[in-house]
């Protein structure tokens, strides 16, 4: 049986008086396995900027013999989930706050509803799969440093937010239902894949990497250059990988990815070796 952390109604005080922030940064199957379920349930977590036991925010039951945790019930409120864990899975059945992933170097976390923002966050390793949507800097750099998502991949079947992959590393992040203003922002490298509306400065100071638009032209920002019309040949590659990791969002997609898309270069004023690609004919239809 795995470790349930539940927070469903019945489980915890009425809703708007339970605690209105809960860090649970440590709560991951790699650092509890072999604890029992008492251990577990005297684990510290941080409520409300004050200590207490995973016990008091969450009923406990099982442990974490298998490597999993399900969490069920209401995790808005909850921050951290998953942060630095290096394997194991986590699942979570409906919403979940913000930093969910920060840090992973491995694993997988699964959300059944919405993401906070900063998912995933500076990501070195594993999976992240969003049935939902997601906040503000999804795989992106957290304040003050140079790299966002070093490695993994990171799913998302809904919109996210602003700085989508903002200074990614390496790694994958694909959005399924469009997102916010400055997607693949600086990027260092790796790839971001958008289905739906790029909002406006999309690869804005890339230095390397790929932001694909799946299926919009997107505004290119000032001084890129246009490229070749080809079929890049990373593409039905990276197409056929998405489908085996479940995104669901590349079926509206059908045979795009045999086609030729259109690269464009840039940005010039940070070495000029990033792509912007969109698919071929997407010019014709905003002229």
């Amino acid at each position: 049986m795995p470790l349930v952390l539940d927070r469903s109604a019945g489980h915890l005080a009425p809703s708007g008086n339970g605690p209105l922030a809960i860090d649970f940064s440590g709560i991951t199957p790699d650092r509890l396995v072999g604890q029992s379920e008492a251990e577990i349930a005297r684990l510290p977590v941080i409520a409300d900027e004050r200590p207490c036991s995973l016990g008091d925010v969450c009923a406990v039951q099982g442990t974490v013999d298998d490597g999993r945790i399900e969490c069920r019930g209401d995790f808005t409120r909850v921050h951290w989930l998953a942060a630095g864990m290096q394997w194991g899975e986590m699942v979570v059945a409906e919403t979940v706050g913000r930093h969910a992933g920060e840090g992973m170097t491995g694993g997988r976390l699964r959300i059944g509803g919405d993401a906070g923002d900063w998912l995933a966050a500076e990501m070195a390793g594993g999976a992240v799969h969003v049935m939902g949507g997601a906040g503000d800097n999804t795989a992106g750099a957290l304040p003050g440093t140079q790299h966002g998502m070093r490695g993994g991949m990171v799913l998302v079947e809904g919109h996210v937010g602003s700085l989508a992959g903002a200074r990614m590393r390496r790694g994958i992040l694909a959005v399924g239902s469009g997102c916010g203003s400055a997607a693949a922002f600086e990027l260092r490298a790796g790839t971001v894949i958008v289905i739906g509306e790029l909002g406006p400065q999309a690869g804005l100071g890339m230095r390397r990497g790929s932001l694909v638009a799946a299926s919009t032209r997107p505004e290119i920002p000032p001084l890129f250059r246009r490229g070749a019309l080809w079929l890049p040949t990373f593409l039905p590659l990276l197409a056929a990988g998405l489908r085996r990791a479940g995104w669901r969002a590349i079926r509206s997609l059908g045979d795009a990815f045999g086609q030729p898309w259109q690269q464009w270069h840039g940005d010039p004023l940070a070495g000029g070796r990033g792509e912007i690609l969109y698919r071929g004919g997407l010019d014709a239809a905003v002229s």
